[in-house]
C-alpha cells in the first residue's frame, strides 16, 4: 500500500474540525494576533542560538581545559536541541514569519543541526503529519528492527529488552542525521516522487546535500581539529557528545507525544480508508504532556503540546497555551478524546510501559 492511498474519512458528524477552526481563527481576529511567531519567539531564537553557538566560538578562542571544553559541547547539544525545535521546527511549518524568506532562513538552520530541508519536510511535515501514527506510513514510528513502537511491527526476541536499551540508542537520532539518514531518505524519496511543494531536481537535491554536508563537517570537525589543541579523536569525542545530548532530548519529546499508553496506532481497512476525519485522528493518536510547566513550555518549543501543533501545524508554538483552552472545550463538546499528561515525568513512564509492552511476545491468534 503506498501513502497515496490513505484517505481519511469526511464525515464528521459534530462538526468538531470546523468549529473549532472558526474559534481559533476569532481568537485570533479579537486579540489582534498573527497566527506567525513575535517578539517573544524573537528573543528565544537569539538565546537557542548564543547556547548552540558561543560554546564553539569559546573552545576555538580559548585556552581552557579539556573537561570545560567536554562540559561546553554539552551545552551545544542542549541549544542544538533547543534551536531544532523552537527555531527550525516553526520556520520549516511556516509559522516563524509572515514573511516567506525568514520562515526559509529560519527552517534552512537544520544546514548546521546536520539535517536537510527536504528531507526533514517531507519525513515530518508530509508523512508524519498527514498519516499520524499508522504504520507503514508515519516513518516516525520505524526504527529499523531494533525497536517495536507498534504493535504491527514485526516482534523479535530482542524487544523483550527495549525498555532498557532504546534510551541509549535515542540519542544517535542527529548523529545518524549527519552519517547516513540525509543519504538513504534522499534516495527513498526521490524515488517515491515525495516532496512538500514543488518536487526537487535530483541533480539540484544531490548537490546541495553533498555541499552542506561537506561545509557542516568542515565546521564541526575539520576547523576544531586545525585550531583547538587537543588530539584529533577528542574533538571527535566532543561531536558526539554535542549529538547525543541533542538527540537524546530531541527524541524524548518525540516520543512522548505520540508513542505512549494513552495514543492509537490506527490502520486503514482493506480499501485504504481511516475510520475518523483527519482531525479527529490527530486526537486519537497525538498527545500533550506537561502543559503547565513554563519551563518545558519554554524549551520544547510548544512540542509538549502536541494536539494543538497537529490540528494546527502552521500556528507557531507561541500561542499553543492559549489556543489549547478552545481545543480542549471543543473536543469535550464533541465528546471526543483530549490525550495529556500532567507531568514529563508521568508522559516518560507512560512510554517505557509502552515499550515493555510492544517488547512482550504477541499471543498467538486462535
Amino acid at each position: 500500500m503506498n501513502n497515496n492511498s490513505v484517505r481519511f474519512s469526511r464525515t464528521d458528524s459534530a462538526k468538531f474540525f470546523r468549529t473549532l477552526n472558526k474559534r481559533v481563527n476569532s481568537y485570533f481576529k479579537e486579540n489582534n494576533l498573527s497566527k506567525t511567531g513575535n517578539w517573544r519567539l524573537h528573543v528565544k531564537a537569539v538565546v537557542m542560538f548564543s547556547l548552540f553557538l558561543s560554546p564553539y566560538f569559546l573552545i576555538l578562542s580559548l585556552d581552557i581545559s579539556q573537561w570545560w571544553m567536554l562540559l561546553l559541547t554539552v551545552v551545544m547539544g542542549v541549544g542544538m536541541a533547543g534551536v531544532g525545535m523552537n527555531i527550525m521546527h516553526d520556520g520549516n511549518h511556516g509559522s516563524y514569519s509572515s514573511v516567506k524568506w525568514v520562515n526559509k532562513f529560519m527552517g534552512g538552520t537544520i544546514y548546521i543541526l546536520a539535517g536537510n530541508v527536504y528531507n526533514w519536510q517531507v519525513q515530518h511535515n508530509v508523512l508524519h503529519h498527514t498519516y499520524t501514527n499508522i504504520h507503514g506510513h508515519d516513518e516516525d514510528l520505524e526504527a529499523g528492527r531494533i525497536i517495536r513502537f507498534s504493535e504491527h511491527s514485526k516482534w523479535y526476541r530482542f524487544h523483550r529488552f527495549q525498555q532498557y536499551y532504546s534510551v541509549f540508542l535515542y540519542g544517535l537520532l542527529t548523529f545518524n542525521w549527519a552519517l547516513t539518514t540525509d543519504f538513504t531518505q534522499t534516495k527513498r524519496y526521490l524515488a517515491r516522487q515525495l516532496s512538500y511543494g514543488k518536487m526537487p531536481s535530483p541533480v539540484k537535491q544531490w548537490s546541495l546535500l553533498a555541499i552542506t554536508k561537506l561545509i557542516y563537517v568542515s565546521i564541526w570537525i575539520v576547523i576544531p581539529i586545525f585550531f583547538v589543541p587537543v588530539a584529533w579523536w577528542k574533538i571527535l569525542i566532543g561531536f558526539f557528545v554535542m549529538h547525543y545530548t541533542a538527540g537524546l532530548i530531541l527524541s524524548i519529546v518525540f516520543q512522548l507525544a505520540h508513542v505512549v499508553e494513552k495514543t492509537e496506532m490506527p490502520l486503514p481497512d482493506d480499501t485504504g480508508s481511516m475510520k475518523n476525519t483527519w482531525a479527529i485522528h490527530q486526537l486519537f493518536t497525538t498527545v500533550n504532556f506537561s502543559t503547565k510547566n513554563k519551563i518545558v513550555n519554554w524549551f520544547t518549543g510548544g512540542l509538549n503540546h502536541q494536539v494543538e501543533h497537529h490540528i494546527f501545524p502552521n500556528i507557531s508554538h507561541i500561542h499553543y497555551s492559549n489556543i489549547s483552552k478552545i481545543v480542549k472545550e471543543t473536543a469535550k463538546e464533541c465528546q471526543l478524546p483530549y490525550n495529556e499528561y500532567k507531568t514529563t515525568r508521568a508522559a516518560i513512564a507512560a512510554h517505557f510501559r509502552h515499550l515493555k509492552e510492544m517488547g512482550a511476545k504477541p499471543a498467538v491468534s486462535a
